[in-house]
C-alpha cells in the first residue's frame, strides 16, 4: 500500500555538502560561516534589514518578548487559534494572553475584535499567519499604531507569504520564524527573529548567548539563555534559503492541484485574498462537520494517507481555559484538516489522495 505522510522535508540541494563542510573544519557548535551567512541571506531573501538565529522557534518568541520587555502581568492580545508555542511563550515571561476569535475565512484572528480586549495592560499584539495565510497586516499595524502597542509576527507558518506583496515577518516591530523538520524551510530545529530595529536584534544576540559580556571575558551581566543555532543547522538552512523560491512554488502548484482535485466535494479552503499570496505550509480543508471530517481522516489512513486535524483553540486547553466564548475558532478547528502538503508531492500523489477522499464520500 502506497504510504503518503503528511509532511517531510526536500532535502535536494547543497545540504550533505554544507553539513559535511562543518564536519570537516570541526565547526559544528555554535559558532561558523554558515550561522552567519544563513543570517545574512535570510534577512536579505525577506527584504529585512537584521536577522538572528536561534534554536527552535518557540525560544525565537521567547526573546521576541524579552526584548520588547514584556514581563509579569503585561497583556498580549493573539488568536486563540494558533499552535500552543505563541501561547506558551506569552507564558514564559509571565504576561497573560488575550484570546481572539478567528475570522471565518482567513481562519486568522478577527481584527474587528481586536480593540475591545486593549486595556491599559495591553502591550501588544501578536499576528500568528494560520497555515500560511497573511493576517490583514495594514489593519493590525493600524490598530497598534493608534495604540502605542508593539506588533509581533508569529511566521514560523509563513515563510514566504505575502501580504501587500511584501513578505510576512517585516511588519512587525519584531518577528520570528521556525524552522522545525516540517517547515517549508528547515534547519532539523531551529528558528529565526528578524526586524528593521538594530537594538532589537542585538538584544537577543545579547540573551540568546547566556548574556555574556561584551568588555568582559565570562562575565555574564543578567540572566540569559543558550538559545543559539549551531553551524550545523546553519548550513542546512543556507543549503535550504537557495530553494526556497522553488519550494515554494511547488507548494503553491500542490494546493491548485488539491483545489481542482477535490472541487466537486462539499469541502472549503482558506479564502483567496487578492492583498495575500499565501505560501500553503499547510493544505487544509473544513468538512461540513466533525464526523465527515473524522470520517475522512479514518478513510485516508486505512489507506497509507496521513492528516492531521487543525489545532485546537488554546482556550480549550485546561491550563488556558476561560468561559469567554470563541464560536468560530472553535467550529474550524472541529471542522478543519491538513492534508499532505510537502513539496516532494507528485501530481499523481495528489491524484490519488483526492480520489480516496471522493470515495469516502461516495461510500
Amino acid at each position: 500500500m502506497k504510504k503518503i505522510p503528511v509532511y517531510q522535508p526536500l532535502l535536494a540541494g547543497n545540504e550533505i555538502e554544507y553539513v559535511n563542510n562543518c564536519l570537516k573544519t570541526t565547526w559544528i557548535s555554535s559558532k561558523g560561516e554558515y550561522i552567519l551567512k544563513f543570517e545574512e541571506e535570510f534577512a536579505k531573501y525577506i527584504d529585512i534589514d537584521y536577522a538572528t538565529t536561534v534554536s527552535n522557534g518557540t525560544v525565537a518568541l521567547h526573546l521576541a518578548l524579552l526584548v520588547l520587555g514584556i514581563e509579569k502581568d503585561d497583556e498580549i492580545i493573539v488568536p486563540t487559534l494558533t499552535y500552543i508555542a505563541s501561547i506558551n511563550a506569552i507564558s514564559m515571561v509571565g504576561a497573560k494572553p488575550i484570546f481572539v476569535d478567528s475570522n471565518k475565512d482567513s481562519w486568522n484572528m478577527e481584527c474587528e475584535l481586536i480593540e475591545s480586549k486593549i486595556t491599559n495592560k495591553t502591550k501588544a499584539i501578536m499576528a500568528v499567519h494560520l497555515y500560511g495565510m497573511p493576517c490583514d497586516m495594514s489593519t493590525l499595524r493600524s490598530i497598534c499604531d493608534k495604540h502605542n502597542l508593539y506588533l509581533i509576527e508569529d511566521a514560523a507558518e509563513a515563510f514566504g507569504s505575502k501580504f501587500d506583496n511584501k513578505f510576512t515577518g517585516t511588519f512587525g516591530d519584531i518577528s520570528t520564524f521556525s524552522f522545525f523538520g516540517n517547515k517549508t524551510i528547515t534547519t532539523g530545529e531551529g528558528g529565526m527573529l528578524v526586524s528593521n530595529n538594530q537594538s532589537f536584534i542585538r538584544r537577543a544576540e545579547y540573551l540568546k548567548s547566556q548574556s555574556v559580556s561584551n568588555i568582559k571575558e565570562y562575565w555574564h551581566d543578567e540572566v540569559g539563555y543558550n538559545y543559539r543555532m549551531t553551524n550545523i543547522c546553519g548550513a542546512i538552512g543556507l543549503a535550504q534559503l537557495e530553494q526556497a523560491s522553488e519550494i515554494i512554488e511547488k507548494k503553491v502548484q500542490i494546493a491548485q492541484w488539491y483545489k481542482s482535485g477535490l472541487k466537486k466535494l462539499p469541502v472549503t479552503f482558506q479564502s483567496d485574498n487578492p492583498k495575500c499570496f499565501n505560501s500553503f505550509w499547510m493544505v487544509s480543508i473544513l468538512a461540513e462537520n466533525k464526523e465527515i471530517r473524522d470520517s475522512i481522516r479514518e478513510y485516508l489512513k486505512l489507506n497509507g494517507i496521513e492528516t492531521r486535524p487543525l489545532f485546537y483553540p488554546a482556550h480549550t486547553m485546561p491550563v488556558f481555559k476561560n468561559d469567554e466564548a470563541y464560536p468560530i475558532s472553535e467550529f474550524l478547528s472541529d471542522r478543519g484538516m491538513n492534508l499532505p502538503s510537502y513539496p516532494g508531492l507528485t501530481k499523481d500523489d495528489v491524484d490519488y489522495i483526492c480520489s480516496m477522499m471522493i470515495r469516502t464520500f461516495n461510500n
